[in-house]
């Protein structure tokens, strides 16, 4: 009796490296001269076409347009690598925006037009993205944007103001968000414009405390003319794809700062296993030693709120208050860690050329950007019917 042939173990698909290892490959070009990039305020060109190379952009993304077809985990996790490798936060905050801009929502609610149009060179890098959203007199306040778009034939005609735009200086194509109706959630829309339409305008570039090197300005419309074919998702779903949008803003910019923040929480072990002070390492002090038991507690708190959200909104759980949660947990854990920072490694600490304080001014802006620390305690205290 002959035996049946062997039966080949079926093949898995390689899941190809681990996103939080992309940026690794390119520490050396992503972290020279930062101390010089980000005196002048200036967007480093040359690694943002490094940032390109690495892949990261395209980690979220269909294959068919060019990019790697990750998860959101993966996203989250090419991010916070990110944050880990490079010592420039403002590039890694332009590249986080690039990403969840116009290519996160353009994939989801896009027409497919648009989608071959843009689509492949928005993943590549090579045109540069924002997403107009705050208003100077409305802040956060999305439900009372003021902008409006009227419809004209097959045009929309849209007048107002945008301010904070993270990328507008430097951006090819712009998503607005705009009322077409009435206020509240069913009265936005939005849609994509490039940059050089006639009567869109951008201003001068915004000085600023921190992430320098992450430009942004006002922008302003007057009489700006946008076909209605521009328009993504039907008119009147622009609070859905906001929704959308933010939960995914929130989950990629802290998951690159979380990768900040460990790299601080290594550096500042390392610094006090090394410096001496009275004889011995001043990690034997239990005041310094505490303070950096502290920070680990922040670090991992961190991780394990952006772990637990990004996987609620991967299921498509209602994760709202987790949102809200994890941005004021991550974004207040990264000040304190920066303070911390400061203190433990003292004077050198409060020099420039360390960095360390360089990161205090970058983590001043997470508890203001994306809705303040303010705004997510109300959101919290609303879901929790008060």
């Amino acid at each position: 009796m002959t035996s049946a042939p062997a039966q080949s173990a079926p093949q898995t698909p390689d899941p190809g490296p681990d996103p939080y290892e992309l940026a690794a490959p390119w520490a050396g070009e992503l972290n020279r001269d930062v101390e010089e990039f980000d005196a002048r305020a200036e967007f480093p060109w040359d690694k943002w076409k490094t940032i390109r190379r690495s892949g990261i952009l395209a980690v979220p993304f269909e294959t068919r347009y060019g990019g790697r077809g990750g998860t959101l985990t993966d996203t989250m996790r090419a991010l916070e690598g990110l944050g880990h490798t490079c010592r420039d936060a403002g590039l890694g905050f332009s590249a986080s925006t690039q990403i969840v801009s116009v290519g996160v929502p353009l994939q989801a609610f896009g027409g497919e037009e648009l989608k071959s149009r843009f689509l492949p060179r928005i993943i590549s890098g090579e045109l540069i993205t924002a997403h107009a959203i705050t208003e100077p007199e409305n802040g956060s306040d999305a439900m009372n944007i003021t902008t409006t778009a009227r419809r004209d034939g097959d045009d929309y005609v849209i007048d107002g103001g945008k301010t904070f735009i993270t990328n507008a200086p430097i951006a090819d194509l712009f998503l607005l968000y705009v009322r077409t109706g009435d206020p509240g959630p069913f009265g936005l829309s939005v849609f994509l414009v490039e940059r050089g339409t006639p009567g869109l305008r951008i201003g001068e570039p915004l000085a600023k405390m921190g992430l320098r090197t992450s430009p942004l300005s006002e922008v302003t419309f007057e009489g700006l003319r946008v076909p209605a074919a521009r328009r993504i998702g039907q008119e009147g779903a622009g609070f859905l794809i906001l929704d959308h949008v933010m939960k995914r803003e929130i989950l990629f910019s802290f998951s690159l700062t979380l990768g900040e923040m460990s790299h601080r929480l290594e550096r500042v072990i390392r610094h006090a296993r090394t410096r001496r002070q009275f004889g011995r390492p001043v990690g034997r002090f239990q005041g310094v030693s505490h303070r950096i038991a502290d920070m680990k507690i922040a670090v991992e708190t961190s991780r394990k709120w952006l772990t637990d959200t990004g996987a609620k909104v991967e299921a498509g759980q209602d994760a709202a208050l987790d949102i809200a949660a994890t941005k004021t947990v991550v974004s207040e854990a990264n000040k304190t860690t920066a303070l911390d920072a400061v203190q433990i490694f003292g004077g050198q600490g409060y020099l420039t050329g360390t960095g360390i304080e360089r990161d205090v001014r970058n983590a001043v802006g997470g508890t203001i950007y994306s809705g303040t620390s303010e705004i997510q305690r109300n959101r919290i205290a609303a879901l929790l019917g008060l």
